[in-house]
């Protein structure tokens, strides 16, 4: 695909090999970076998308997937914007499996979480009626990444959160000693706090959360 060939051509003549270990560093060394920092990356994604615009609108999902099977880290970041900006309100039913698939595949905090809000949450959105057996399959999954993803999913949704679903999330795993699904609980519960303050108050107050948990959940609240 001529997108991706330019893009990760860009990205190697633009790429700092300081920066590169740096970066590295900073994600526990679980992935190569070309040492892009992400101003100067979006400003060299944005340029190539400009001039290959009917080839990602033709067909994003297969950009993202390639992208994405590459082993630098800052594009695995440009499939992930190139889906959010091209799937947004167009998703279909099936791509329920590419974003699983996503979730599990290179996965870390990074990631994951920019598709449980921005992807996840936007394909449920659209299907509202799939939100049920999604999330409880992703919840029960042996997949930390899906646990983390079925608490998340609802970063985004203000006064449209179904709380009911959000709490029996974080019953599930509310005994977990995994950090990061610790600490979804906590920032979920925190967002939607946003919301509706008292609602989490008199959760957390009733719920043995563990400490991490309630700690973040309570973070702005008084």
């Amino acid at each position: 695909m001529e997108f991706c060939s330019q893009l990760e051509k860009a990205f190697n003549e633009n790429g700092n090999a300081e920066n590169a270990v740096a970066m590295s560093k900073y994600m526990k060394n679980n992935f190569q970076f070309f040492g892009i920092k992400t101003d100067c990356r979006r400003q060299i994604y944005k340029s190539i998308c400009h001039l290959n615009q009917k080839e990602i609108t033709a067909s994003p999902r297969e950009i993202a997937l390639v992208l994405y099977a590459k082993k630098e880290r800052e594009l695995h970041y440009c499939a992930l914007e190139i889906l959010i900006k091209h799937l947004k309100n167009n998703y279909t039913k099936d791509d329920i499996q590419l974003i699983e698939k996503l979730i599990v595949t290179n996965s870390w905090w990074d990631s994951v979480d920019v598709i449980a809000k921005f992807i996840l949450g936007g394909y449920l959105l659209q299907f509202p009626l799939a939100t049920d057996t999604v999330i409880r399959r992703f919840s029960n999954s042996d997949n930390m990444w899906l646990n983390r993803s079925a608490i998340l999913f609802q970063l985004g949704y203000k006064g449209k959160t179904n709380f009911e679903l959000l709490k029996s999330i974080c019953e599930n795993h509310k005994s977990s000693t995994e950090f990061f699904t610790q600490k979804a609980i906590g920032w979920a519960l925190r967002e939607y706090a946003k919301t509706n303050p008292e609602a989490v108050k008199n959760y957390v107050s009733c719920t043995d959360l563990k400490k991490l948990s309630e700690k973040e959940a309570l973070k702005n609240l008084k």
